[in-house]
């Protein structure tokens, strides 16, 4: 896998790639995001994609006073599962956003990186046997800010020193630093995006 070929983006690959695992695994898989199945996750990227009025609620439902606006998108996500079936779900992850929406702008693809290499990790890990991808250094590359980002979100008080296992020397301060966090990109992303029952990093 490169950041970028013939085969489109890395968010593009990582898309796909995802598209492919959850037409693999059909509606009933679980998932690493608790409570839900590849049939919630389906519907969830599906709307992310192609409501914007669902946006402001993944955005702020963590906002004391406004998890109204996660209420309203998971509801727009309830509904999504109800009337479309289950591959009608996965075509639409793996089609993306129409034209007319943001998240199809091409200067959100950081963004929607993020997103699908965690989504796609929520299922692979999920399942019996699962072992950590190899990716090339540059690919890698491409983890690391988005990884320090999610850690800036949710260091609290404590602070956390992100360190690069695969490039010495490599390190990222945030707050105090209370903690250390050992790992390659791709594992501190999921690390610092709550999947820490997952990620293969070392604490110390």
């Amino acid at each position: 896998m490169t950041s970028s070929s013939a085969a489109g983006s890395l968010a593009d690959q990582e898309r796909r790639a995802l598209a492919d695992l959850l037409a693999e695994l059909g509606p009933d898989a679980p998932t690493c995001c608790e409570g839900w199945t590849t049939a919630h996750l389906g519907a969830h990227l599906a709307v992310r994609d192609r409501r914007p009025d669902a946006m402001p609620g993944y955005a702020l439902e963590m906002v004391p006073g406004l998890a109204r606006l996660g209420s309203w998108a998971h509801r727009v996500e309830d509904r999504s599962r109800e009337r479309s079936s289950y591959a009608e779900l996965v075509e639409q992850v793996r089609s993306g956003p129409p034209s007319w929406t943001p998240l199809s702008w091409p200067g959100l693809d950081r963004l929607n990186v993020s997103e699908f290499v965690i989504h796609h990790e929520d299922v692979r890990r999920a399942q019996p046997g699962w072992a950590p991808r190899e990716l090339p250094s540059a690919v890698q590359d491409r983890f690391w800010t988005p990884a320090t980002l999610y850690a800036r979100r949710g260091a609290g008080r404590r602070g956390v020193l992100l360190r690069r296992s695969d490039r010495p020397g490599v390190e990222a301060r945030i707050g105090a630093a209370g903690r250390t966090v050992e790992g390659e990109p791709l594992e501190l992303l999921l690390w610092a995006a709550g999947r820490r029952d997952v990620a293969r990093v070392t604490v110390t």
